[in-house]
């Protein structure tokens, strides 16, 4: 199994999912994280009485190419639960994740907001909405996320910088596109980088989506315990800084 289980109690579980592998996909026989942990929740048994394939509630995505982690919910009341927190149903949002990123370029300022009116177009892109542009038309919404500067790298006389950057809405393809079109496109990232940072990423030997959903945060749906869970990015683009070039 590629997903990797971080923690598992009767209510849900906490993954990690490596790049490249699809939380959940149409496509028949390519294999996904949901095929994978249905496969051990069936393998690993059940409640008494469990007739059927077993249970698991998507409450989120992440893209095929961003590792990082994922919660699901075992059961139908549980996954209800998490969902409401990521909507923020109960008074504010209580799940929350974080995310580093590795961008081609040097960002405007240490620290900002993006926010944009986003839309689904066709070839399964996410569009920013260009002045001129009706939002009715394309059904844009508005994402918005905030990114912070952690450090910046020369390498190979390239700068590249690494963002800690928190979403406040859960748009398709939301931190690649906003982070694009706001001028630090990601390394590696295919869809959504220009010739600058395609050239930069392939000098460079990264060839996934320098995107790591690396903490998350949220309410236990039965002891509304608050759990926390953190990562270390795997991808090649995280390794040229000092933060994670040290063993922990």
């Amino acid at each position: 199994m590629k997903t990797q289980i971080i923690y598992e109690d009767k209510d849900l579980l906490v993954v990690k999912k490596p790049a490249g592998l699809a939380t959940q996909t149409a496509r028949v026989g390519q294999q996904d994280v949901v095929s994978e942990l249905k496969n051990y929740l069936a393998a690993a048994g059940g409640p008494a009485g469990r007739t059927g394939p077993p249970y698991l509630g998507v409450v989120h995505r992440l893209d095929q190419p961003v590792e990082g982690l994922l919660v699901f919910g075992k059961h139908q009341k549980a996954a209800a639960a998490l969902t409401a927190q990521l909507v923020g149903e109960d008074g504010g949002q209580t799940l929350c994740k974080q995310y580093y990123a590795v961008f081609c370029g040097k960002a405007p300022s240490p620290e900002g907001q993006l926010v944009d009116k986003i839309y689904k177009a066709e070839a399964g892109r996410a569009e920013i909405l260009e002045s001129g542009q009706s939002a009715a038309s394309v059904q844009a919404k508005t994402a918005s996320l905030h990114y912070r500067i952690l450090e910046e790298a020369q390498v190979q006389g390239e700068t590249i910088s690494l963002a800690d950057i928190r979403i406040e809405t859960g748009r398709f393809h939301q931190i690649r596109a906003q982070m694009a079109h706001g001028g630090m496109p990601l390394l590696g990232d295919i869809k959504y980088g220009d010739a600058v940072s395609g050239a930069v990423s392939r000098r460079l030997g990264i060839s996934v989506t320098a995107l790591c959903a690396y903490r998350l945060e949220f309410l236990h749906p039965g002891t509304k315990e608050k759990l926390q869970f953190q990562i270390r990015p795997g991808g090649t683009a995280f390794s040229y800084f000092p933060l994670f070039s040290t063993s922990v």
